[in-house]
């Protein structure tokens, strides 16, 4: 997919499994961030972070990943960019019926999209996996600590993974 020039895009993926579903490890997990300061660069950037339970949740920064349609949609459309989060038919669990509209930006505006999923490995054989994601997106100029303050908009699509 490519970026549109005046977007920012911050991608903060948490992966765990029961063995931090409750508990120290629970705590630890739940005290990861959902936002990271952006590394030097201008619009169009993507940041991507990721925090595994394996590597005791330490953040994980790459630049220009792979910012896919799966990920996120970006387009623009009379000067503001249009943001909706799609869900792959395989992150099933859980059920999200309804899903919200797309958002629009204008400039200086941005957006805090944030999903969970619970997976099993195809045969079963394995124990669930779970993991979080919070998609910070921004239109135009932005700081450095943008994704650090309150979004103009949220979207919170968190939902029981028992």
């Amino acid at each position: 997919m490519t970026i549109p020039p005046q977007a920012t895009l911050q991608v903060v993926t948490t992966r765990w499994t029961k063995r931090s579903r409750g508990g120290d490890a629970a705590t630890v997990r739940n005290a990861t961030p959902v936002a990271f300061r952006l590394p030097a660069g201008s619009a169009p950037l993507v940041h991507a972070v990721e925090m595994h339970e394996e590597h005791g949740f330490r953040p994980v920064e790459s630049i220009g990943g792979p910012a896919t349609a799966e990920t996120v949609s970006l387009r623009v459309r009379e000067g503001q960019l249009t943001v909706f989060v799609p869900v792959p038919a395989w992150h099933a669990i859980p059920p999200r019926p309804r899903r919200p509209p797309a958002v629009r930006l204008a400039p200086g505006e941005w957006v805090r999209w944030q999903l969970n999923f619970r997976f099993s490995s195809l045969a079963g054989m394995q124990d669930w996996s779970y993991w979080q994601d919070t998609v910070n997106v921004a239109c135009g100029p932005v700081s450095r600590d943008v994704f650090l303050g309150t979004p103009t908009y949220r979207v919170d699509e968190r939902g029981s993974l028992r």
